[in-house]
């Protein structure tokens, strides 16, 4: 794992606060439940407080990488009085502290836009979710957020993803990634508002 600012890492997540509400309710949608213990992965963790404020969800996991990051979002659950409510644990791609069969909702932004901070590990994430649970990985804006939005924050989210090594990765070089990642499940790609991979279980 490379090397990162940390600092460009917690701006984002900070920077995407508008977004979160609009996300949600994409996410929300294809989940279809207001129940279930949700998860986010890695370093670009946030959504997970929009979803605990919007009433979707039983219990909330962040899971975060790389090192560093767990600091960051316990600081920011203790902001937003959720501490006792979110729990935050430093993990890494095998997704190490997660039980398996523990997760309904698995959300994972970023997933494979960022190889040299991580590599996506498929059967971690396919380990930890439960029966008819959902992975949503990817990266994007959803279909719901609009214009305005993405316009206010658009150059310095791409400046600041840029920095920390994002690479752009269209559907064809997705599909073709996924036979060689043997991904279980029943899989399904969303390029409506972003490009996300559906795992369900």
């Amino acid at each position: 794992m490379t090397s990162v600012n940390l600092d460009l890492i917690k701006e984002i997540d900070r920077l995407w606060d508008p977004v979160y509400p609009y996300l949600a309710r994409h996410i929300h949608e294809l989940y279809g439940r207001q129940d279930g213990n949700i998860l986010e992965i890695g370093p670009f963790c946030g959504l997970i407080f929009t979803l605990l404020r919007q009433g979707i969800g039983s219990s909330f996991l962040i899971a975060t990488f790389p090192p560093g990051m767990g600091d960051f979002f316990r600081e920011e659950a203790r902001k937003q009085k959720a501490e006792d409510k979110i729990e935050v644990i430093e993990s890494d791609p095998s997704l190490s502290g997660v039980d398996e069969n523990r997760i309904d909702l698995a959300i994972f932004r970023g997933a494979f836009f960022f190889p040299s901070l991580f590599e996506v590990n498929f059967s971690a994430i396919f380990r930890i979710l439960r029966g008819d649970g959902i992975a949503f990985i990817g990266g994007g804006f959803g279909k719901f957020t609009p214009e305005t939005v993405i316009k206010k924050i658009g150059k310095r989210s791409r400046d600041l993803n840029l920095k920390i090594g994002k690479i752009e990765v269209n559907e064809d070089q997705l599909r073709q990634g996924i036979p060689m990642s043997n991904v279980k499940g029943k899989v399904e790609i969303v390029s409506e508002g972003g490009l996300w991979l559906l795992i369900r279980k």
